[in-house]
């Protein structure tokens, strides 16, 4: 109607869309002349489109909590949930269910099956390895994770299928921070692939008091906030950081190891990232 007005009589046009004369003039005045709160909208929802053009693979809660992180601006969910809205902000990537934090240690019997209390670093760590292909090149990707703060502690990258030493590259650079703590017990939790199911990965965990778990046979829930981690990775990979390089993927996984352990908010450590969660929650071992 605000085109049509420079052709036609604003009072015929009025008419025929049904709408008060005096009501046009008065949403023509505020839309040239926008209020204040107005104005912080418009620049909050630039915001939230300008986060969310670099890490479309995140929803407005994922979104709110780095724009909080990056520069100090808190919003509340149902504000950011507006915004993407209205800047049609939607993630494009498959949503994976997380454990809700509750107490200040965490429980997870379906992962141990004895209701393993993890109130500090390193008492847990969980494993597995995830596969893709970047243009026509096939890769594994193994990672150990703390579970107490979602950190990665070691990672290995091979271009060749079912490699074995990927798994045991991983492990020694778990053993390698695990000697700083030779009294700590530490439980490492996997699935039952062969790698972790053989004689020469399971003969040095009890070297270094490393204490085999595994999940049950056919039971990935076991393994659940590993098998969720793994997927968000492969979704932030490709569609956040774009790898496209073959030749120099892995200087990028180790960058974006970088950004997962100190500038990824993460929803179960209450949009912390797992650096901010240990500096302010690590007791001294």
């Amino acid at each position: 109607m605000l085109e049509l007005s420079a052709l036609f009589p604003v009072k015929r046009l009025c008419e025929i869309m049904s709408v008060n004369r005096s009501g046009f003039y008065n949403w023509k005045k505020r839309l040239e002349n926008p209020s204040a709160k107005i104005k912080i909208l418009v620049n909050n929802v630039l915001l939230f489109k300008e986060y969310h053009a670099q890490y479309p693979s995140h929803g407005y809660r994922w979104l709110n909590a780095k724009i909080r992180l990056d520069t100090g601006l808190k919003f509340s969910d149902p504000y950011a949930h507006k915004c993407c809205k209205i800047a049609n902000v939607v993630s494009v990537a498959k949503h994976y269910r997380y454990k809700k934090p509750g107490d200040p240690f965490r429980v997870y019997p379906n992962l141990l099956l004895t209701g393993l209390k993890i109130d500090g670093p390193l008492q847990c760590i969980v494993s597995d390895m995830t596969a893709f292909y970047l243009k026509g090149c096939y890769y594994e990707l193994t990672f150990y994770m703390d579970l107490w703060n979602n950190e990665i502690l070691s990672y290995s990258l091979s271009s060749r299928r079912g490699d074995r030493m990927t798994y045991i590259a991983g492990l020694n650079g778990l053993i390698d921070l695990k000697k700083r703590y030779p009294e700590l017990e530490m439980v490492l939790h996997t699935d039952q692939g062969s790698v972790y199911s053989s004689k020469a990965f399971n003969d040095l965990l009890p070297l270094y008091n490393i204490v085999h778990s595994m999940s049950r046979a056919g039971t990935p829930t076991d393994n659940a906030a590993m098998e969720s981690i793994n997927g968000w990775i492969k979704a932030e990979l490709f569609s956040d950081f774009h790898i496209t390089n073959n030749e120099l993927i892995k200087q990028e996984i180790d960058e974006y190891i970088i950004f997962f352990n100190e500038q990824r908010p993460a929803y179960s450590l209450k949009y912390l990232t797992p650096k901010q969660y240990k500096e302010l929650n690590s007791p001294v071992i």
